[in-house]
């Protein structure tokens, strides 16, 4: 199983790779929304000040999970760049009206 905070933090640094290698290109693709549908289990830990964790059951490893219980989880995430707050293109040249 995988941390859920491991899944989204990949994702980003895929979706920064893909802007950074799209630089200078002409056709632009502007990144929506991103649905993320995943299978997790809750882990909660008996000892004091414990935090509840959500791990990401991977392909084919519903049986490993035993007693544990997963559901399944869909996250719509927005992304937007930090300095503009504008959403990202994966691809293509900046405008002359855009950062």
């Amino acid at each position: 199983m995988i941390e859920l905070a491991s899944v989204i933090r990949d994702l980003r640094e895929e979706l920064e790779q893909a802007v950074a290698a799209a630089e200078g290109a002409e056709l632009r693709f502007e990144l929506g929304t991103i649905e993320l549908e995943v299978s997790v289990a809750l882990e909660r830990s008996a000892h004091a000040g414990a935090k509840v964790r959500f791990w990401v059951v991977e392909s084919g490893a519903d049986a490993t999970v035993g007693a544990t219980r997963t559901q399944r989880l869909t996250l719509a995430l927005q992304p937007t760049l930090t300095r503009s707050g504008n959403p990202p293109f994966v691809s293509g040249t900046t405008g002359a009206n855009e950062q």
